[in-house]
């Protein structure tokens, strides 16, 4: 499998040319190669996660796609076919194995509603939790996905995150927010994290690679 990472949350996996989508929002460039999309997962309804503009680029190549997503996308995407997951559910979907976890997105302040939130474990072999802390029960993850910057979280918590989960390879995402000094202090922050249990820091640029 190859991982892409786009700018902020979005991802691109992909296995023999076909492809899964994960969280193509607002704040990724609109997307282009869209071929070969087998599904997309969105792991909760802000915009920076899905936009129906990035949606519409998946569907126009790929129409019968499907999308997996918690309840609150489903209500908030009403105009799109959304398969409806939960913490614990399992799919098959080409030559993917997705599993899902969490139920609710990271606290951002007592004034702002929590949505729902799923956290995807793709192949066993890569883990995105969305906008939470959700660590997946019984997983030795082999690459994580770390947020690194946003209104609901502060880098203690992505420290101790990624502590908990021991990943064997981390990288950033969710950083579209931070300036360069940001993401070089959250990069040096997480990689210090990730190497204190052996593991491998990969810190991504938009639309750079990892194989998996």
């Amino acid at each position: 499998m190859k991982l892409t990472k786009l700018e902020h949350a979005a991802l691109i996996v992909d296995k023999a040319g076909h492809k899964l989508f994960i969280d193509p929002g607002s704040y990724t460039s609109p997307l282009t190669e869209t071929a070969g999309a087998v599904a997309v997962v969105i792991t909760h309804e802000h915009p920076d996660h899905w936009t129906p503009e990035q949606l519409d680029r998946i569907l126009a190549l790929n129409p019968e796609v499907p999308i997996f997503a918690p309840a609150g996308v489903a209500h908030a995407a009403a105009g799109y076919q959304v398969t409806v997951v939960s913490g614990g559910d399992t799919v098959e979907v080409g030559p993917f194995t997705l599993r899902f976890f969490g139920e609710k997105h990271a606290v951002i302040h007592e004034s702002i509603p929590v949505v729902d939130n799923i956290g995807v474990l793709v192949d066993d072999e890569l883990y995105y939790a969305g906008d939470s802390f959700t660590v997946p029960d019984g997983v030795a993850v082999d690459t994580l996905a770390v947020p690194a910057g946003a209104p609901w979280l502060k880098i203690s918590e992505v420290m101790d995150y990624v502590l908990e989960v021991k990943p064997r390879r981390a990288f950033p995402t969710h950083e579209m927010l931070l300036s360069r000094a940001g993401k070089e202090l959250s990069n040096a922050r997480i990689r210090w994290a990730t190497e204190q249990n052996g593991g491998e820091y990969f810190p991504l640029e938009p639309n750079e690679s990892l194989d998996l």
